[in-house]
């Protein structure tokens, strides 16, 4: 049970115990404060000797040495702040899987660096900040998220443009950013489904400005296809409040039209499963009659009925470009394109 304000016989009680520092370190070891502060970070002037010594006082006193204070000293946070934007309206919880992927990827990086990440979601008006850097919260800035939030991009438009900011998922066509390879992905569903037998193949998803890696994939299915004379025809898409909830309304509409169909390529992995619900809700089998491949390779697909064939990115990959984007400071790197693959499932055949 944890003691409030109550110390043990012979013990120090914590509460009003002061705070150990490099002095008091320096005092007990028989040095100046310099000289602990050097030997802690080992500089190689300081003799071993004296060096053992500092550290082995630092130890008795329970003395930490404070990065934060050092590197706060010396201009530098060691904090990489992340914005995650979240469709308005929508729970946290409820954020698409990919950009929690996304996010953890970017935390691994700062961590293979030595930086901490400091994460802010944001969605309403009211939880919108972007001062990170000016207020020495972090020393640079990488925005992810869903390009929907018109209002949250605007408002973080005017750092899209600077050295210390990196980002993914932005609207914006008209700025360096990292994003996975979505031509290439468009080209290599169209690839596969033909691979597969099917011939009728249909785009399932919006293609608007905002959507520019969604019209990317599109393009990219396009241009695989015309490559065989064959034709995409145009994209399905459907209004709904969440990506599951507009693929299958789209494949919904899809049947009702009468269009012919034995291939779908989703723009993206949740709309797929929904895609997989509509299909199965009119009794259409996958992937005997109809095959679906999804993008992004969220984990969940795997758990469909059938397992869903997906496009995916290299999440390891674009978490360190990110990182190393935002932190180069001169704009190298800031504009890139993620490699991707097929992750083969059960929903092709």
């Amino acid at each position: 049970m944890p003691h409030h304000g109550r110390s043990r016989q012979g013990m120090t009680d914590p509460v009003h115990k002061s705070r150990v520092t490099s002095f008091d370190v320096a005092e007990k070891a028989g040095v100046n404060q310099s000289t602990v502060s050097r030997a802690l970070k080992g500089d190689p002037a300081i003799t071993e000797k004296t060096r053992t010594r500092i550290q082995l006082v630092a130890q008795q006193l329970g003395y930490r040495v404070d990065d934060r204070a050092a590197r706060l000293r010396g201009g530098k946070t060691g904090t990489i702040a992340v914005i995650v934007i979240a469709r308005s309206g929508v729970d946290f919880t409820e954020i698409n899987p990919f950009h929690y992927n996304l996010l953890g990827s970017v935390c691994a990086a700062a961590a293979a660096r030595g930086y901490q990440a400091l994460v802010s979601f944001q969605s309403e008006p009211e939880s919108y900040y972007s001062d990170y850097i000016e207020s020495r919260q972090a020393d640079s800035l990488i925005i992810l998220g869903t390009s929907t939030n018109d209002a949250a991009w605007q408002f973080h438009r005017p750092l899209l443009d600077r050295n210390d900011v990196s980002s993914w998922g932005s609207p914006f066509g008209d700025h360096r950013r990292i994003a996975s390879d979505n031509l290439t992905g468009g080209r290599l569903a169209a690839e596969r489904l033909l691979q597969g037998g099917y011939h009728d193949l249909v785009f399932i998803g919006g293609v608007d400005d905002r959507q520019t890696q969604f019209r990317d994939r599109y393009t990219g299915f396009c241009n695989a296809l015309a490559n065989v004379g064959k034709s995409a025809g145009t994209p399905v898409d459907a209004a709904g409040s969440t990506r599951v909830e507009q693929g299958r309304n789209a494949v919904d509409d899809l049947i009702a039209s009468g269009r012919t169909f034995d291939g779908l390529f989703c723009c993206c992995d949740a709309m797929a499963l929904g895609a997989l619900q509509a299909l199965a809700k009119a009794e259409i089998r996958v992937p005997e009659q109809v095959g679906v491949i999804g993008f992004d390779g969220l984990t969940s697909g795997a758990h469909a009925s059938p397992p869903l064939t997906t496009i995916e990115p290299d999440f390891k990959l674009a978490g360190t470009m990110l990182v190393d984007a935002a932190l180069a400071g001169d704009g190298t790197n800031t504009d890139g394109r993620i490699p991707v693959h097929i992750v083969e499932r059960a929903s092709v055949s």
